[in-house]
């Protein structure tokens, strides 16, 4: 595994630098390289994350839901949906945070042992609930992202001058839609997380998850009331990107705050 892991660490990076090149040369209007080659070495990467990821699954060894190890399937989800989004938006600027970071948090996973009390057998019920967990917390990365260079590019445009990388990212209108594309689609997926949570844990609210539940419960308010507000009100630009940032502000407390508290008490 550590070999699969070194190996997907080096082409998520070598994926960011030739992806930092080809945006570059397209605000340099010079000579881009082929968009598959980085693309074709991103999924790759992908793949290999994956088997370090799941094949304790395969080998009925559990599935370890440290906060180190549940960063990394954030991470890997966030960089996958990432992916398949680039395929049909010309969104890859994202890819400029999410690839070092992803490759950071797998090399963070292969230097620590994980705890091996955090080390769950998943059943269907869990599972669902487990999976959608992960995968809301990666859509809503992506929106937090997304608002951010949002927020960056709103600000170029007000200016009447934009820079840098930010001159390769879609017409605000295409950001805006496809921000409340992901705060959709991660809102659902919350909803699904809460949901199984009722059914499948012992006690949601009991006492070393109750202010993870409670957390979570506001940060899909906040992002629900969001898309309320922009359905009924037409929210959108800087009340959109203030709403999403603090929705997943929460939503990240939520989860690594109580991960991180219990790391550090042993509880």
């Amino acid at each position: 595994m550590t070999t699969i892991a070194t190996l997907a660490i080096i082409l998520y990076l070598i994926s960011g630098l030739l992806l930092a090149y080809r945006l570059r040369s397209r605000v340099e209007k010079t000579t881009l390289i082929n968009k598959n080659i980085y693309l074709g070495i991103w999924t790759l990467a992908i793949i290999l994350h994956a088997i370090v990821l799941y094949y304790p699954l395969i080998s009925d060894a559990g599935l370890s839901i440290g906060i180190i190890s549940a960063a990394s399937h954030i991470v890997w989800l966030t960089s996958l949906l990432l992916l398949i989004t680039t395929l049909t938006h010309e969104i890859e600027v994202l890819g400029l945070f999410i690839l070092p970071l992803t490759a950071f948090t797998l090399l963070l996973q292969q230097a620590i042992t994980p705890n091996p009390e955090n080390v769950i057998q998943i059943n269907n019920g869990l599972g669902v609930h487990i999976f959608s967990s992960l995968m809301a917390y990666s859509m809503l990365m992506l929106a937090a992202i997304q608002a951010a260079l949002l927020a960056e590019q709103n600000k170029q445009l007000h200016n009447h001058k934009t820079t840098g990388f930010i001159r390769t990212l879609p017409s605000l209108q295409d950001m805006e839609t496809l921000l409340f594309r992901f705060i959709s689609i991660g809102v659902l997926l919350l909803t699904i997380s809460l949901v199984t949570g009722f059914f499948y844990l012992d006690s949601l609210f009991g006492h070393n998850i109750a202010h993870k539940t409670i957390l979570s419960i506001i940060a899909w308010i906040v992002f629900s009331t969001l898309l309320v507000g922009h359905i009924k009100l037409g929210w959108r630009g800087r009340t959109a990107i203030r709403w999403t940032l603090s929705g997943f502000f929460i939503l990240m407390i939520a989860f690594f705050g109580s991960k991180i508290v219990q790391y550090f008490l042993g509880v």
